[in-house]
């Protein structure tokens, strides 16, 4: 998660220490339970603003959320006339989504899945895969689930992937950075057949948030959105 106002899917290794080893249901269900504050929820309930940049005029048909937090995307999505099934390891967070798709009139629209990312397998293909902000404190093999989202992709669908590509200033990372990923790296490790995919969006995005301390500050992402050719 990011600690800008937007639903985030998972914390950058910058935003948080964890000073033992903790298994990552653990994790992510104690951090929802303590942020989720009086408003009960522990993000805006937005969507991200790349998802609604990337997938805004794209035809509605399936989606995969993976890593779908509170559902913030997973309701936008509903809400454009998707089929979302959203996935999360946090059954709280999840719990917190489908009443707000209740409330929305959009509960018949989302299926809601807990599960770990490390070992869940998509049982389907859908029309677009999105995997937004997957970077973790705790264990998180990244690189294998976004292959397994590549892989859930249909032919002529969509996969997203969105993480942070620069530590903020009041990171405690920010004085001796480790490198993030950039979309040429994740492009490079997803290892597609090549002419099976066509690039549509690669490059680093700007958008504006908020700081700890609620100060405007503006974020850097990195986007990759690839195109499942028809005949892969």
């Amino acid at each position: 998660m990011t600690t800008e106002p937007q639903d985030s899917h998972r914390a950058a290794p910058h935003e948080h220490d964890v000073d033992q080893p903790i298994d990552p249901a653990t994790f992510w269900e104690l951090r929802y339970i303590e942020r989720g504050g009086e408003k009960g929820q522990m993000w805006s309930g937005r969507a991200n603003a790349a998802l609604e940049r990337e997938a805004a005029e794209l035809r509605p048909g399936t989606a995969l959320d993976l890593g779908s937090g509170e559902g913030g995307d997973a309701l936008w999505l509903a809400h454009g006339g998707w089929q979302v099934t959203a996935v999360d390891i946090s059954t709280t967070a999840l719990a917190r989504g489908k009443t707000r798709a209740e409330a929305a009139g959009v509960a018949d629209r989302i299926r809601w899945v807990q599960a770990d990312l490390a070992t869940w397998r998509p049982e389907a293909s859908f029309d677009l895969v999105s995997a937004l902000f997957l970077q973790s404190p705790v264990e998180l093999p990244r690189e294998q689930i976004l292959r397994r989202a590549a892989a859930a992709v249909a032919p002529g669908g969509q996969l997203l992937i969105v993480g942070h590509a620069a530590f903020p200033s009041w990171s405690s990372h920010s004085a001796h950075p480790e490198p993030l990923p950039t979309p040429d790296d994740v492009l490079a490790f997803l290892e597609l057949p090549e002419g099976d995919w066509t690039v549509v969006t690669k490059q680093e995005f700007d958008r504006e948030g908020t700081s700890p301390d609620g100060a405007a500050f503006t974020f850097t992402d990195g986007i990759l959105r690839l195109r499942r050719n028809l005949t892969s």
